[in-house]
């Protein structure tokens, strides 16, 4: 297949490996520039558009919007394209997108996912799709294979970004719970790494406590997630409710506690460093 990338962050560029590692073909362009090794590098985000499917990996919607629409850049893609939209957006402009798609006669998939670069590497990225079965079905052998499981979110696309807003609303709960529990037990007495070791070992053992409670551990957070990317991902969730009429107590506490840290001068660390906040660390 004929693959077309349009962003070459460090998500993308782990995807553009695997694909050509798989035998695909993929051209790519990147604002920025760069190079990957099999990727032949356009000069313009048009170009990525001639190709069986082009995958957008921009950071946030702004990002979209400047590229893909206000160019009108999906009237000029090649006919019978499918546009998949891997980037963690918003539900409002996932709806906005669908209507320029329908108005442009090309097909829209949705398929943000769940995992850090590392993660992406491997190719083992979870991957929530939606969209037309026929379109899905066509980027399915691309998805695959950057993909350890692809979950069928439906025939809306926007349905996939809500399920992937509401999974980044979870792991920073995750993050503060963990902090939480630390004070507890080391206001009581037990070590922090003895006691992740019995929650991981017994209540918590999945990827999200794995990872984040190693960085509480070592009291380190380099950056795989950054925390302004965790703060754009919480406002889209308190975003993505406003009309629902419900309180949501714990969400407003995350996006409280990550824009705490993001002030504080940790946005380009990982966003597990809200941790530091309630643990009293420097």
């Amino acid at each position: 297949m004929e693959i077309g990338i349009i962003g070459l962050g460090a998500m993308g560029r782990e995807i553009a490996r695997n694909l050509v590692a798989a035998g695909h073909i993929v051209m790519a362009w990147n604002r920025s520039g760069g190079h990957v090794d099999g990727v032949r590098m356009v000069e313009t985000p048009a170009q990525a558009l001639q190709a069986d499917m082009a995958l957008t990996m921009l950071s946030d919607d702004p990002a979209i919007r400047s590229v893909l629409l206000d160019t009108n850049l999906l009237s000029q893609a090649r006919p019978g394209l499918v546009h998949v939209v891997a980037s963690t957006i918003s539900v409002a402009f996932a709806r906005e997108l669908v209507e320029h798609h329908r108005t442009a006669g090309i097909a829209y998939v949705a398929a943000p996912v769940l995992g850090r670069p590392d993660v992406a590497a491997k190719g083992e990225l979870n991957v929530l799709a939606a969209g037309a079965p026929a379109a899905l079905e066509k980027v399915k052998p691309a998805l695959e294979v950057i993909s350890k499981h692809i979950w069928d979110m439906g025939e809306e696309p926007p349905t996939a970004y809500a399920a992937k807003i509401a999974c980044n609303m979870m792991i920073t709960m995750a993050i503060e719970a963990m902090a939480e529990a630390v004070v507890l037990t080391e206001t009581n007495g037990l070590a922090r790494e003895r006691f992740f070791e019995l929650v991981l070992g017994t209540l918590f053992g999945c990827r999200p406590y794995q990872t984040y409670s190693g960085n509480i551990a070592r009291n380190e957070y380099q950056p795989g997630f950054k925390a302004t990317h965790g703060l754009k991902d919480l406002r889209l969730a308190k975003e993505a409710v406003a009309d629902a009429a419900r309180a949501l107590p714990m969400l407003d506490a995350a996006h409280g506690r990550m824009r705490e840290a993001v002030d504080a001068g940790f946005g380009d660390r990982d966003w597990s460093a809200i941790a530091k906040f309630t643990l009293g660390q420097n």
